[in-house]
């Protein structure tokens, strides 16, 4: 178990994302901001883009923490390590662009490591990444989960379809019965046959990233917009703040073990809507968010065994 290479492609992966957004956005640059864990050791490397020509803002996080006592974010899911000590690394990053005909976007990858003096370690990865779109484009979604589905192609048949549904699952907003977006991938205690064999794959999905969002971002951030469609993207970011602070365990988790809260909240978006009783116009774009894009459904014509459902319930 290489820990320091792990952390060596966390950095590299972060440096990677930043240079191909900064070449997106055209004028804005990653500020740097490195802080130390004080509830602990470590701490981590804080890069946020703001006011950029195509990017409102973003965050692409490092980070590195080890602490004498686990949150309860995780032992909520894992009881059996309390009276552990852990040691949590990992890249993440959002980005909100401008642009409603740009979709937000999500990614993390992470590693997460137990240990007590009398009993082995346990270890395991997690991560992800997914798309939240405010007008929806097929051609878009299907790129999107085709990047997913390349990113598990070397490790299974049956991965990309298991990781799409659990993301799917997870990044579902029940108190409004709808997910936030169009999903990709999660994974959270995974280990695999091996500790080589499941960094293989974090990496193949830290790597797959870019290359399922830029394409996106390149082609929708000169469209034009009206003012009314950048409203219904404030409106649509209240949801995406909603399951940040209310049900994202990884938010939990980096408050609950103390960490830094400006880089944990670098996720919410700098301006957001909440509309009373809001409903969109029948047969509007912004009615085909919901009833054509947000929702289980296969984007891949077959790949995916998930059949198409609908779950906003307007």
């Amino acid at each position: 178990m290489n820990i320091q290479l792990v952390k060596k492609y966390f950095l590299v992966l972060q440096d990677q994302i930043c240079q191909a957004l900064e070449k997106e956005d055209g004028r804005a640059k990653f500020q740097e901001d490195n802080w130390t864990y004080e509830n602990g050791t470590g701490g981590g490397r804080t890069r946020v883009i703001e006011d950029g020509s195509v990017i409102e803002k973003g965050g692409v996080n490092f980070s590195h923490i080890q602490g004498a006592k686990l949150p309860e974010a995780i032992l909520k899911t894992k009881p059996e390590l309390k009276g552990y000590s852990f040691q949590a690394m990992g890249a993440s990053l959002v980005i909100h662009p401008h642009s409603p005909m740009v979709p937000t976007s999500h990614m993390n990858v992470r590693f997460f490591l137990a240990e007590h003096p009398d009993k082995k370690p346990i270890w395991w990865f997690g991560g992800g990444f997914d798309l939240t779109p405010y007008y929806g484009f097929k051609e878009d979604c299907q790129h999107w989960h085709q990047e997913s589905y390349n990113a598990c192609k070397n490790f299974g048949n049956a991965l990309y379809p298991e990781l799409k549904k659990q993301c799917d699952d997870y990044f579902y907003i029940p108190h409004r019965h709808e997910t936030r977006g169009i999903g990709g991938l999660f994974f959270d205690y995974y280990k695999s046959s091996s500790f080589d064999e499941a960094f293989r794959f974090t990496q193949s999905v830290g790597d797959h990233y870019i290359k399922a969002y830029q394409p996106i971002l390149n082609k929708r951030k000169k469209m034009p917009f009206t003012e009314a469609q950048k409203d219904f993207q404030l409106f649509r970011r209240g949801r995406y703040v909603e399951f940040n602070l209310l049900i994202d365990r990884g938010t939990h988790f980096g408050l609950q073990s103390g960490g830094r809260t400006e880089s944990i909240l670098m996720s919410l978006p700098p301006v957001t809507k909440w509309k009373y009783n809001f409903k969109p116009e029948k047969n509007s774009e912004e009615e085909k968010l919901y009833t054509e894009f947000l929702g289980k459904r296969d984007w891949l014509d077959g790949q995916s065994p998930i059949k198409k459902e609908a779950l906003i319930k307007q």
